[in-house]
């Protein structure tokens, strides 16, 4: 029986989709027919009786192609403007997909200061627990229309990879996936290294594979690079979810992770005790 067959009996599944997974490389205009088929995906892992959480990026990439801007913004003004813009192009979007397979789907918008407060941290919790009884599907992004010291520069959640981990771990989700620009995690960025190997399983995130990390992205649109990605790693494994890095340029990959293909780098959970992750919550 292989490691990854573990994948198949996961009931509550987050899933992450990068603003570069989501956007025309040449226009940074959404790109409809990966779309439909990433909801397509996620309504089918619905009606398979999964619980299924979508952190989606793209509000400031949507907005800003609305209006014309061919760079990404570089004022904080602009870029929330172009989040509001974008946000709601991009939920009403969802919404008619999700429909269209006669699902619901339910937007929650948060910021750093959601998840730092247990007050505030254990509303969004429930509203996280009732909207999935009642069998909606929650797509997740990061307020940026109103945090205005977290967008400065790129967003605190980078890209959404932190937050994601976040929230498979506020609603104790036992599976977190993320889809990016690249295939999983090597031993060196293998955009500038030819020789970097790929790393299929990780049991431990240890000091050495964490350095591994680069702050930076190739991406035009996204904003997370894979330090986001391994620090998102700890926060999910230590919760006592699996996670996959994988590459979301065909989002037919999300049934072949769940069917247990040896698709991305897959993290074993490492389940730490709730308390550490109170801290974790509290010192963010």
């Amino acid at each position: 029986m292989s490691i990854r067959d573990r994948l198949k009996d996961k009931k509550r599944v987050v899933i992450k989709i990068g603003s570069s997974s989501l956007t025309h490389p040449e226009t940074g205009r959404l790109d409809l027919i990966k779309l439909e088929i990433l909801v397509r995906e996620l309504a089918d892992l619905h009606n398979q009786g999964k619980e299924v959480i979508v952190v989606s990026s793209g509000s400031i990439a949507v907005g800003r192609a609305a209006i014309g801007l061919q760079e990404k913004p570089s004022q904080l003004a602009q870029k929330q403007a172009c989040a509001a813009i974008g946000q709601a192009r991009l939920m009403t979007i969802y919404q008619k997909l999700f429909a269209e397979y006669s699902q619901t789907a339910a937007q929650i918008l948060m910021t750093k200061y959601t998840v730092k407060n247990e007050v505030t941290r254990e509303n969004v919790r429930n509203t996280f627990h009732s909207l999935l009884s009642m069998g909606a599907i929650p797509v997740v992004n990061e307020n940026d229309s109103i945090s205005t010291d977290e967008i400065e520069f790129v967003n605190t959640f980078g890209d959404n990879d932190t937050l994601s981990a976040l929230v498979a771990a506020m609603v104790d989700a036992d599976l977190l996936i993320l889809l990016s620009d690249i295939d999983g995690l090597f031993t060196d960025d293998p955009h500038v290294n030819p020789d970097a190997k790929f790393i299929d399983v990780v049991d431990h995130l240890d000091e050495a594979l964490m350095d591994m990390g680069k702050g930076s992205t190739g991406s035009k649109v996204g904003t997370g690079g894979m330090a986001t990605k391994l620090s998102a790693a700890k926060i999910a494994t230590s919760a006592g979810a699996d996670m996959v890095i994988a590459n979301g340029a065909d989002f037919h990959v999300i049934h072949k992770i769940v069917q247990g293909r040896n698709h991305g780098t897959l993290f074993l959970s490492d389940k730490k005790d709730r308390a550490d992750l109170h801290a974790m919550f509290e010192n963010l």
